[in-house]
C-alpha cells in the first residue's frame, strides 16, 4: 500500500527510524485494528493509533461521555458530555488524522456479536473496565484466531499482556490465552469497580500508551510483544515487573479437554 505525499511526511519520523522505516509504515495502513471501550484506556490508544497511520480503526462503545470521564479520558472534552463517546472518538480522530478510517459500533460487546465483530479486524485492543467483557473479548479473539492485546488498571496499578493463542510458541506449545492466567472471572461484585475506588487518571495514560506501542509492534513485525509475559505497573513507587506464563494444559478454552 502506497503511501501519499502528505503520508511521507506526517510519519517522516516512523520512515527515518531504523528497524521501522517505510515497509513498516505501509502495513500500518493497510491495518484495521479494533478498540473494545473508548475511555480511559481506549482514548491513549485510539490517539495514539490514528496518529501513527494506523488505516482503519473500529470502535465499540455503548456510554456517553460524562463529566466523571473527563479525569482520564482524555479522547473526549467537556464539550463532548452528553455525547455518544463513539461519536466524540470519531471527531477527535479526525482532528488528529483525517487518513484514517473510523468504523464505530454504539453497542456492548457480548457473546452475540463478539466473534462477528473481531473477525473483520486483524488486532483486537481490549480497554474494557469489567471482567464480562474482558473474558467475552478474549475468548472471541482466540476462536476468529486475532491478535489480542488486553489491560486493566485499579487505583495506582496496572497489567498489560498480549495474546496469539491460537500460534505455537517455540517450543511448539500454544501460546496462553487469558484463561492461562485467570482461568474464570470472579465472582460478579467482588472486585470494586473504578467507581468504587478510583484510578489515577495517568495510570490509564500510561497503559494505554503501551497497549498502542504493542500494537504497532504487532502490525509492524518488529520488536518483541509482550506475548506470556504479563507486565505490572505499581505507580507510587513507580516500579515495573514482568512475569512470565505459559499454556496452560487444564485451561477451559485451549486446554486439551477445552
Amino acid at each position: 500500500m502506497t503511501l501519499s505525499a502528505d503520508e511521507l511526511e506526517r510519519y517522516a519520523r516512523h520512515i527515518v527510524l531504523n528497524g521501522f522505516g517505510g515497509p513498516a509504515q505501509q502495513k500500518l495502513k493497510a491495518a484495521r485494528v479494533l478498540v473494545v471501550g473508548a475511555g480511559g484506556l481506549g482514548s491513549p490508544v485510539l490517539m495514539y493509533l490514528a496518529a501513527a497511520g494506523i488505516g482503519t480503526l473500529g470502535i465499540v462503545d455503548d456510554d456517553g461521555v460524562s463529566l466523571s470521564n473527563l479525569q482520564r479520558q482524555v479522547l473526549h472534552s467537556s464539550d463532548d458530555i452528553g455525547r455518544p463517546k463513539i461519536d466524540s472518538a470519531r471527531a477527535a480522530i479526525r482532528r488528529i488524522n483525517p487518513n484514517v478510517t473510523v468504523e464505530a459500533w454504539e453497542t456492548r460487546i457480548d457473546e452475540t456479536n463478539a466473534v462477528d465483530l473481531i473477525a473483520r479486524f486483524d488486532v483486537v485492543v481490549d480497554g474494557s473496565d469489567n471482567f464480562e467483557t474482558r473474558y467475552v473479548v478474549s475468548d472471541a479473539a482466540y476462536h476468529a484466531k486475532r491478535p489480542l492485546v488486553t489491560a486493566a488498571v485499579a487505583e495506582f496499578d496496572g497489567s498489560v499482556t498480549t495474546l496469539v493463542p491460537h500460534l505455537l510458541n517455540a517450543d511448539g506449545e500454544p501460546n496462553p490465552t487469558y484463561r492461562c492466567l485467570f482461568p474464570e472471572p470472579p465472582p460478579r461484585g467482588l472486585v470494586p469497580t473504578c467507581a468504587e475506588t478510583g484510578v489515577l487518571g495517568a495510570l490509564t495514560g500510561l497503559v494505554g500508551t503501551i497497549q498502542a506501542l504493542e500494537v504497532l509492534k504487532l502490525v509492524a513485525g518488529v520488536g518483541d510483544p509482550l506475548i506470556g509475559r504479563l507486565l505490572l505497573i505499581e505507580t507510587r513507587a513507580m516500579q515495573f515487573e514482568t512475569i512470565r506464563y505459559r499454556w496452560n494444559p487444564d485451561n477451559p478454552l485451549s486446554g486439551r479437554r477445552p
